[in-house]
């Protein structure tokens, strides 16, 4: 996870320096990780993460995406996780089943989908704190914001 905050901060320097014009977008930001993700599994000396990359794409549209450590990608309008991904997938299913409905809910109806799904995964294991954040990404965010968990 350091590794991956080290090359998030230099491309994110690179950028900001960069007389192209161009910006950093959570599609950019997703596939870079993918083939970064990818390398390491080719080099095999792969990177024992999983990353959710949240954002707006280029056409300012919402993006939510994953990368593994084999490189594999997989984009749908909600995922998890670790235990998440067992146990809160179904919940947040239940409320948005396609992009369609994901797209009708109210930013409030998410959140509730969310802290229910938070609520569950604490009741269900033994090992976690009853503290977590919740990040919304929304078109008003002005500069890029890097949210990296997982294990290091």
């Amino acid at each position: 996870m350091q590794y991956l905050d080290r090359l998030l901060k230099s491309l994110d320097t690179q950028e900001a320096y960069s007389s192209a014009g161009h910006s950093l977008n959570a599609q950019n930001l997703h596939t870079y990780l993918a083939k970064v993700f990818y390398k390491r599994r080719s080099d095999f000396n792969p990177l024992w993460n999983q990353v959710l990359v949240a954002g707006l794409d280029a056409e300012s549209r919402p993006f939510l995406a994953s990368a593994d450590l084999l490189g594999t990608t997989f984009s749908a309008p909600s995922l998890a996780t670790g235990f998440g991904a067992h146990l809160a997938q179904p919940l947040l299913r239940k409320v948005a089943p396609d992009e369609e409905a994901a797209a009708q809910l109210t930013k409030e109806q998410a959140l509730e989908a969310v802290k229910e799904s938070m609520k569950v995964l604490f009741y269900r294991d033994a090992r976690s704190l009853d503290k977590y954040s919740i990040a919304v990404v929304t078109k008003d965010v002005s500069t890029s914001h890097f949210l990296l968990r997982g294990k290091s």
